[in-house]
């Protein structure tokens, strides 16, 4: 299969930067999130990551010309030929234009951007349900995916936690703000016909045969 670039839509909670790390490892591409890339530039001190770090530093919003950079940057270091997927990025319209105009002039271009839909009330839900340990990160879900002793993490006998900001009253904050900010950009790629959704309510297996089926017909074959 041809490289693929791509592009992972769905708020919070929708189970995209899961099936965006299962995929990416399947198919021998890169999973690149903003968070990611915005820590490595900053930790590298390149340019760009320093004029990341002012706004971080400030706990203001990166404006969306430093972190279209950053991203970018990121696709500069792949290997050439490299397929990857954008989690997490872009978040509004101008980002997307931004995006668009940086690939082109690396001679890229987008092959499918795929929306992970599902119901605000299940994605709250499963928030909430989160624990995280504090030693080693690993996550887990009270209802569904519950560790095997009660609060202690089956890897490295960590403390389960839930973070501050998966608390209820916080996630539907979240969701708001995510449901404002990518109307735009959904309406975006579905004019340039580059949009497809999917239903992450089912089982991750599920989901991912669908995106796998996705990703074999996007773009160019």
């Amino acid at each position: 299969m041809p490289a693929k670039q791509l592009i992972f839509l769905g708020p919070p909670g929708s189970g995209k930067g899961t099936q965006a790390g299962r995929l990416a490892e399947r198919f021998g591409m890169v999973q690149l999130s903003s968070g990611d890339a915005l820590r490595r530039e900053r930790r590298e001190s390149s340019e760009i990551g320093r004029k990341a770090a002012q706004y971080m530093d400030a706990g203001t919003l990166v404006p969306d010309e430093v972190i279209t950079g950053v991203m970018l940057a990121a696709i500069d270091k792949l290997p050439a030929g490299t397929g990857f997927i954008l989690d997490g990025f872009p978040r509004t319209a101008p980002q997307a234009e931004a995006l668009e105009t940086g690939l082109r002039q690396r001679g890229l271009e987008l092959d499918a951007v795929i929306d992970f839909k599902l119901d605000d009330g299940e994605i709250v839900r499963r928030i909430v349900e989160r624990r995280v340990c504090q030693g080693c990160q690993a996550t887990y879900n009270v209802s569904f995916l519950p560790p095997k002793v009660d609060g202690k993490c089956d890897k490295c006998g960590g403390e389960l936690i839930q973070r501050p900001d998966d608390r209820e009253e916080v996630v539907v904050t979240r969701l708001e703000t995510y449901r404002a900010q990518t109307a735009p950009l959904i309406e975006y790629y579905s004019r340039q016909g580059l949009l497809s959704t999917v239903d992450s309510s089912a089982g991750a297996d599920a989901v991912q045969a669908e995106v796998t089926r996705l990703i074999k017909s996007a773009g160019r074959n």
